[in-house]
């Protein structure tokens, strides 16, 4: 029998034997099937663990027309398809006599075909189509969150601490929370490269190591997961919003991106300038194009737009460089293996297994059509004026939602990503979204006019 907790994450390989023993030796009394809807809401049914043999039967129906972007009421059953090498018992679990269990799960249709309109499902088939020209993509993620407190049970803005970045204790109160939340994540196979406090107050942010883009997006939700859990156990609240809080930095989830071909990093070539292969330039030239495009889906919220702005640290313009944080693309010291890019826009509220696919979609685009990128910009493009930047053609990202849905509306390569069910789904309820925004009455709003007026 495996040794269940010490097996990494990216090496899983479990029988249903394997699970039925791991359920009986832990006393684990019920199994959670997980997945998300198009928005990246994680959601789950609840299962006893006596009935482990119809989950892994597939015999677990759900009803699609309850879930935001699945199906309508004439066409709702649907069944869970669970990933047997997700399986993990969950050590924020806290009723030690009756723990439980997860199962990431594909949906799929009565037919046993696998649904359109489910986000896991979709990333396989992109990564399918890369495969075709003999690439998987690997991605490590970088997501910041919040830490605020609560007051009589109710979230409050108020953060944690006062501390910045990499500080310590007494300042940094989030040490212990953090130390936790590493703990948890190690017991179910995280590998665990860097935890610390980010630049604002109360910010914080754990890495783990890369791995492929499904089993990257499955982590990102798991660690969401874990992180708020975790946090509620300290008494405190735990968000992913990228900008809660004006005036400060915002939450950002950077994508360290590189793609292998051969099981070798097609990224590098050490006889070319900068050691990066004409497949690498080609990728920074798929992201620069289309990047307006997908930003409605890295970026998927009204609020992702406050924290994209001058100032911040967080990318705005539509550059690559070697070092220069200030540019939307960087390429990271590091070669051999660990050459890659890292994309600097995404935030933690996007849906990762949408954004994956997008991502993936953009770099294989630039692939195909084998896009050349612009000169790296090594200045401080941040300190550039707007005539500067116009004499360099350097673009700006999007600077709402309602502008980020106008290029995902017209984009072959975002519909491409999302396929034809998603593409209209997500596009419909964020243009509902937006359009909430822009006719509800703000406090702001309140405050500024109600007298003068």
């Amino acid at each position: 029998m495996k040794e269940f907790k010490h097996i990494p994450l990216d090496n899983r390989s479990y029988t249903e034997e394997d699970i039925k023993y791991i359920i009986e030796q832990n006393n684990v009394k019920l199994i959670q099937l997980q997945f998300v809807d198009i928005n990246g809401q994680i959601k789950n049914m609840a299962i006893p663990s006596e009935h482990i043999d119809k989950v892994l039967s597939n015999e677990i129906m759900l009803d699609g027309s309850s879930i935001k972007g699945f199906r309508s009421i004439e066409t709702s059953d649907m069944f869970f398809h669970p990933d047997k090498d997700s399986f993990q018992i969950l050590p924020w679990s806290t009723n030690e006599n009756a723990k439980s269990a997860r199962l990431i799960c594909d949906i799929h249709n009565p037919d046993g075909t696998p649904f359109e309109g489910c986000p896991r499902c979709n990333l396989k088939r992109v990564m399918k189509e890369a495969e075709k020209l003999g690439f998987s993509m690997n991605l490590g993620p970088e997501a910041e969150f919040f830490l605020f407190e609560k007051k009589d049970g109710k979230i409050t803005t108020e953060t944690h601490d006062k501390a910045g970045y990499y500080d310590v204790g007494p300042d940094d109160l989030g040490e212990n929370v953090r130390a936790d939340i590493v703990a948890a994540l190690k017991k179910i196979g995280f590998d665990i490269e860097a935890s610390h406090h980010e630049v604002a107050d109360g910010q914080h942010e754990i890495d783990f190591k890369y791995a492929d883009i499904l089993t990257t997006a499955d982590n990102v939700v798991t660690f969401k997961i874990a992180v708020k859990a975790i946090a509620a156990q300290h008494g405190l609240h735990a968000t992913f919003m990228p900008k809660p809080i004006f005036g400060i930095n915002g939450s950002g989830m950077h994508c360290n991106i590189s793609l292998f071909k051969n099981n070798k990093n097609a990224f590098l070539d050490e006889k070319k300038e900068y050691q990066l292969s004409d497949t690498a330039l080609f990728a920074i030239g798929g992201l620069l194009k289309h990047i307006k495009s997908i930003t409605a889906i890295t970026n998927p919220t009204v609020n992702s737009y406050k924290r994209l702005v001058p100032g911040y640290e967080a990318p705005v313009y539509l550059a690559w460089s070697l070092a220069n944080r200030s540019a939307l693309l960087r390429v990271p010291a590091k070669r051999g293996n660990a050459t890659r890019v890292e994309l600097r826009s995404p935030d933690p509220s996007c849906n990762p297994y949408l954004a994956f696919a997008a991502i993936l979609e953009a770099c294989l685009d630039g692939i195909r059509n084998k896009i050349d990128p612009p000169a790296p910009v090594e200045s401080n493009i941040y300190h550039l004026t707007s005539k500067e930047r116009k004499k360099q053609r350097i673009d700006s990202l999007p600077g709402s939602l309602a502008e980020s849905l106008e290029q995902l509306d017209k984009s072959l390569v975002a519909r491409a990503a999302l396929g034809d069910h998603i593409f209209s789904e997500f596009v419909s309820a964020k243009k509902k979204e937006w359009d909430a925004f822009r006719t509800y009455v703000s406090g702001w709003e309140i405050d500024r006019y109600l007298e003068r007026y």
